[in-house]
Parts: C-alpha cells; sequence; structure tokens
C-alpha cells in the first residue's frame, strides 16, 4: 500500500478585511469567503481540504493565525484573500512570521457585475481588486516566496492551479521532514553525486545520515521464513515470474533471497522513520545481491532512491512522489543511459542497473533474473519492463557550492523503435524538448546531474512552484530553450543569486 501524503494535511483560508464598514459588512464578508472556500473544496483537483478561518482585521490577529500555522503539523500552506480594502501594512509582521507556502489568492466572490444595480454599498463589500493590489506590494516588498493565483473559484483553471500550489506544498513538507538513510558512500571518484548535507538540511529540512550496510545485513539475515513466504506469493500474484524463478525453478532461492532484502530493507526504514534511502554497489557489505526488486518496490511505495549513494535525486524522488500522489502517471528515479541519434527521431534511452520504478508502466513488469557486471554478487532479481508512452518532465539536482539548482527538461516518452529483449533491465524511452541536441547542450552547459527523477505524473508547474517555494535555482529546458537563452539564464541566475543569498 503506497504512503499518502495528504492523510491529515490541510490548507488554511485567511481572508483580509477592516473594521471601517461595520459589523453587517464584515458577517457578509465572512460568509462570501466561506462560500469561496466551498468552491475550491468541491474541486477533485485540490488534493487536501481548505479550512475556513476567521476574517482578519488587524495586525495581532494575523500574526497570531501565522504562528499557529506554523505550528500545525495538519496545516502545509496558507492561503490568502483580501476580499475587502487590507491596508497591508497590518500583514507585515504576519507575513515576517509564516513559515509554511503562501498561495496569493486574487478573486471576488461575484462573478458578473449587477450592472444596474451597483451601488456603493455593493462597491464597498467588493474590493478586492484593489485589496489584493495592495496586499501584492507588501508580499512583493518584502520579498515573499508565493503563488499567485487569479481567476473566480468556480474556474476550472483557478482550481487546478491551486492544485498544483498544493500538491507544491505538500512536496515542501515532505523535504522538511524527511530522513533519509545511506547505505555505504557514494561511488567512488564520483563528483555530481557529492554534496553539502548539512546545507540541505539548512536548506529544504531533509535529514541524510549513513549507516553501516552490515547494519541492513544483521536485519535482512533476520527476517522469518513467513515474511519471506508471503512476499514471494505476492510476486506471484503481482507479476509475471520468469519459469526459473517459480517454485520448482532452480533460481527460486534467489527470489526469496531478493524478498528477505526486501522485508530487510522495509523494517529497517520503517523502524527509522526513513522516507527515502541510497545503496551503492561498491559497497555492499554482506548482501548476496544487489537490492534490485526491493527497490522498486519501495519506489513504488513512495519511496526515494538513488542509486550510487546519491541522496540528492533519492530527497528529490521522495519528494516528487508525494506531490504526484493520486495523479495518473508515475515518478520514478532514472538515468539518462544512451542516445538514438538517427535514423527517424532522435531520443534518449534510459535506465539504471536494476533501480527503475515500475509506476511508469502500463503494462504488468516480469519478474526476472540476469547476471550484473558489477557489483561482484549473486545474479539479482529485478522487474523488467517498458515506461508507457506520454508527456512527462526529468528533473535533477546538483550542489552548485553556493546553493543548489534543479535542472529540468520538458520530454515526451515514445515506445521503443524495437522490443529491447537482450536489454535485462527496465527502461525508458523520451523525446527531449526541444530537440536531443539542443536539450543535451543546454543541460551540460547547467551542469545537469546523469541521475534524474522521470515523472509523468507531475507537469512543469508543480516543479516550478516547489523551486519557488524553497527559493531554489530551477533552470527548465523546454520547446523555447536555446543554448544562447540558457547561457544568458545561468548568468543571470548566477547575478541573481547571489545578491538574493546575501551574506549569512
Amino acid at each position: 500500500m503506497s504512503m499518502n501524503p495528504f492523510d491529515g494535511r490541510e490548507i488554511w483560508f485567511l481572508t483580509g478585511s477592516q473594521g471601517l464598514y461595520g459589523e453587517d459588512t464584515l458577517a457578509q464578508v465572512a460568509a462570501q469567503s466561506q462560500q469561496v472556500v466551498a468552491q475550491l473544496d468541491g474541486s477533485a483537483d485540490i488534493p487536501a481540504p481548505i479550512v475556513w478561518r476567521p476574517v482578519l482585521t488587524d495586525s495581532a490577529g494575523i500574526k497570531a493565525v501565522m504562528i499557529a500555522a506554523n505550528a500545525d503539523d495538519r496545516c502545509v500552506g496558507v492561503i490568502a484573500w483580501m476580499h475587502t480594502f487590507s491596508p497591508a501594512k497590518m500583514w507585515i509582521s504576519g507575513l515576517e512570521a509564516l513559515r509554511k507556502p503562501l498561495l496569493h489568492l486574487h478573486t471576488q466572490a461575484h462573478r458578473e457585475l449587477p450592472w444596474s444595480t451597483i451601488d456603493m454599498d455593493f462597491m464597498n463589500l467588493n474590493q478586492a481588486a484593489h485589496g489584493d493590489r495592495e496586499f501584492g506590494y507588501v508580499q512583493t516588498r518584502l520579498g515573499v516566496a508565493r503563488t499567485t493565483v487569479a481567476g473566480h473559484a468556480s474556474e476550472p483553471r483557478t482550481a487546478s492551479r491551486v492544485g498544483e500550489w498544493v500538491r507544491a506544498s505538500v512536496a515542501v513538507a515532505t523535504m522538511r521532514s524527511l530522513r533519509l538513510a545511506r547505505f555505504g558512500d557514494n561511488m567512488r571518484d564520483v563528483a555530481v553525486t557529492e554534496g553539502d548535507k548539512v546545507e540541505a538540511e539548512r536548506h529544504f529540512g531533509v535529514s541524510v545520515n549513513t549507516y553501516g550496510v552490515n547494519d541492513l545485513v544483521a536485519v535482512v539475515d533476520a527476517v522469518p521464513d513467513t515474511a519471506v513466504d508471503e512476499l514471494v506469493a505476492e510476486y506471484s500474484d503481482l507479476y509475471e515470474l520468469a519459469p526459473s524463478l517459480r517454485k520448482d525453478g532452480d533460481r527460486h532461492e534467489s527470489l526469496r533471497y531478493g524478498a528477505r532484502i526486501e522485508a530487510g530493507l522495509r523494517q529497517f526504514l520503517s523502524a527509522g522513520g526513513f522516507g527515502a534511502f541510497t545503496t551503492n554497489f561498491e559497497d555492499l557489505g554482506g548482501l548476496r545481491q544487489l537490492p534490485g526488486l526491493a527497490v522498486q518496490r519501495l519506489m513504488a511505495d513512495g519511496y526515494g532512491f538513488g542509486g550510487e549513494g546519491d541522496w540528492k535525486t533519492s530527497m528529490l524522488l521522495a519528494t516528487f512522489k508525494a506531490a504526484a500522489y493520486g495523479l495518473p502517471g508515475g515518478t520514478s528515479f532514472m538515468e539518462d543511459y544512451t542516445y538514438h541519434l538517427g535514423p527517424g527521431p532522435q531520443r534518449i534511452l534510459g535506465a539504471h542497473m536494476l533501480e527503475v520504478c515500475p509506476s511508469i508502466t502500463a503494462g504488468t513488469p516480469s519478474l526476472e533474473i540476469h547476471p550484473l557486471s558489477i557489483g561482484g554478487r549473486e545474479d539479482p532479481v529485478r522487474l523488467k519492463f517498458s515506461a508507457a508512452p506520454g508527456p512527462g518532465v526529468v528533473v535533477g539536482m546538483c550542489d552548485m557550492g553556493d546553493r543548489f539548482r534543479l535542472v529540468g527538461n520538458v520530454v515526451t516518452l515514445v515506445p521503443p523503435d524495437a522490443e529491447l529483449t537482450a536489454l535485462p533491465v527496465a527502461s525508458a524511452v523520451w523525446e527531449p524538448a526541444p530537440d536531443l541536441p539542443t536539450s543535451a547542450e543546454c543541460w551540460l552547459m547547467a551542469g545537469g546531474p546523469h541521475h534524474t527523477v522521470l515523472s509523468t505524473a507531475l507537469g512543469v508547474a508543480v516543479v516550478d512552484q516547489f523551486a519557488e517555494l524553497t527559493r531554489t535555482e530551477l533552470v527548465m529546458i523546454d520547446e523555447a530553450s536555446t543554448p544562447s537563452s540558457i547561457r544568458r539564464e545561468l548568468r543571470w541566475n548566477a547575478a541573481y543569486q547571489l545578491l538574493a543569498g546575501g551574506l549569512r
């Protein structure tokens, strides 16, 4: 059963007004803002409940509710709407105190103007058109990271954009509370999988720590046979087992050991409260197999993973899996492996040694065993499949020394040109925007990593909002990108990040 990151989560809806027009007007403000909440809360595009809070009319009340939002683990974000003209100076201390993601909703209770009956009472009650501008000014003056959505609450576009922000906010909450276990260190002599774990905890909130592989081995070896039996039966129900792995097959014991790894790994992660982990084929201790099947199934349940000790990709995968929960499509650890440069459309073949998440396939994976030329252990079991076609995005994270950078690419997943009968691992094939040579040149200029998160569930909007809410640099390569435009963007980003970061 996949972990639902939206369980127990909620969004607080704050309405700004003032006491200038009397209690009757404030009562109408409260009623109308509750109607807006009901319209948004009824949308299937918004995956967490929106909770109405009493109308705010003074600085003390605003600051108090912001502090309460910070302290309440159920609240993952705050929506603010200035129903009537709410003087924005009263919001300064509250905005300065807020540590949860903020969405500024620019809307109004009515959709159409009652042209023939408009009077000053109507005008006094409905002032969001300039109340929100006042609020927007003070947010910009303070440099508040936020998402701004304009539109009537009944419009599908408005609900969709609010829903994207909710998903980005859950991603932020997930990363801020994430514990990540590294089994061993990262692959020797590799640069991009290195990084500043102290800065990662300061910037994102994620706790990254290393555990000896044999600490895991002790748990794996102690798994009771009954737990192994249950997993093997589950495998038989869910996947197409290779004949050699079946109960009467000559490699059935290898399948049982793969199940033992899964049971032990789940126990270790659950006991430690870990939502993400890494392994390294160069540091396997007493493990008889490189974990393949176990990693794939844990990813399918929402855990983050990075191969070769790549903790940055692991934490990013856990975060984006949380944001994508319940959406069609999947999200997986991925690596750009090799290119098809023609004839026909130029494409990227992505895979990894073993660890690709089955959430990205629409078919039934086959459960197979094949030799693995790296790691120096017994042949590992793994799920084999091809990713389902459709739109997607790939995102990688790199440590630039003075900051973290996200590099993304809009892609279209396609079927392979021929069946990959001789490739014994799960894989994905995609066409990057705007084309492979341009995409690759831009990616290399941005210093993007070879390990990424591939998602066919999330769009660019959620990735962009996550970057904004965490104040993380994002370089997104899309249909409009060129090497010269990305080069200029990188130079602008470098200047901005230096100025915005200031001195700590």
